[in-house]
């Protein structure tokens, strides 16, 4: 047995057993990382769909993912790669006859021998040696580098770590695009090779985190004041109606920002983003876009750059 030191849930694994995130396993009484170069997305953006806004703006970088997350966050729009990897599976043969999904804990149950089937089946191995030479042969058609996106990049952070070195000594970017729900061991590790961060400051209250995404608020928190005057930052809400869309709830969390800022002589941005409905939300209200624009006016009574995005 052993317990995985990357994030709050630190997960008490057996042998072959997999954590909450489903990307880290313990083997030979070790955790170690299961998605260790397993892409599922490869795509040249635009820096903006990061979004960052004031890094390198009218850029693009090359932007990968793997699989795999260590919130349970019911609107994600990238559940089948970020946490739902069991619904692979269950494509080809229902776990549980006659229903939908099985739950988010139960996804645990399923054999690690199916989990790591169906990861490689829907995945690509790319060696971070390979990823930087590909990151370097797109600089001609505007990269500046690479962003690790799409599902959470901590989780797998030694692949990020080993790819961010060599991308580091080829003179280009390393951007996360990240949850921020890491240990603090974790984000030292990565600071000195990553150049901009865009974390997910999801809500404001610990009831968010708490019960409806089953995350850390102050584990966010720390990430962010770490990060803040190390690397470029901009951070990130999702506006969900009825759960993070008081004008209270946002003007404390962009005077949250505006205090960090000035701790450490930046602004940082904020970008209030418009909800559609999605996957275990699909019922749910899109954000009013009037609304949106509400919180945007609240968060600049704070801070000098506030973005609506997804309007």
């Amino acid at each position: 047995m052993a317990v995985c030191d990357v994030c709050f849930h630190h997960c008490d694994l057996k042998e072959g057993q997999f954590g909450l995130c489903m990307a880290r396993r313990c083997l030979e009484d070790r955790v170690v990382c299961d998605n260790y170069g397993r892409i599922t997305g490869f795509a040249l953006d635009p820096i903006e769909k990061k979004p960052l806004y004031h890094f390198y703006p009218g850029s693009r970088i090359l932007s990968i993912g793997s699989y795999g997350c260590n919130l349970r966050c019911p609107f994600c729009q990238n559940h089948t790669i970020s946490y739902d990897l069991a619904s692979v599976y269950e494509r080809e043969q229902a776990v549980n006859s006659g229903i939908e999904k099985s739950s988010d804990r139960q996804t645990n149950s399923i054999s690690p021998d199916r989990l790591i089937s169906a990861a490689k089946e829907h995945s690509t191995f790319v060696s971070p040696v390979r990823l930087a030479e590909l990151a370097l042969s797109y600089v001609k058609e505007g990269n500046i580098g690479l962003a690790f996106t799409y599902n959470e990049p901590l989780i797998g952070y030694e692949y990020v770590l080993d790819t961010a070195r060599l991308v580091k000594q080829a003179g280009l970017h390393t951007v996360l695009v990240t949850n921020g729900t890491a240990e603090l061991s974790i984000i030292e590790q990565l600071l000195p090779v990553t150049d901009a961060m865009n974390i997910d400051l999801k809500g404001f209250t610990d009831r968010f985190y708490d019960k409806l995404i089953g995350g850390s608020k102050r584990m966010v928190m720390d990430t962010i004041e770490a990060a803040a005057g190390r690397c470029h930052l901009e951070v990130t809400t999702l506006i969900i109606p009825g759960e993070n869309d008081s004008v209270d709830e946002i003007t404390e969390l962009a005077a949250y920002l505006a205090k960090i800022g000035r701790k450490v002589g930046v602004d940082i941005p904020l970008h209030l983003t418009r909800f559609f409905p999605r996957f275990r939300m699909k019922d749910h209200d899109a954000t009013d876009i009037g609304h949106l624009f509400t919180l945007v006016d609240a968060a600049k009574e704070h801070l000098r750059y506030v973005h609506a995005g997804n309007v």
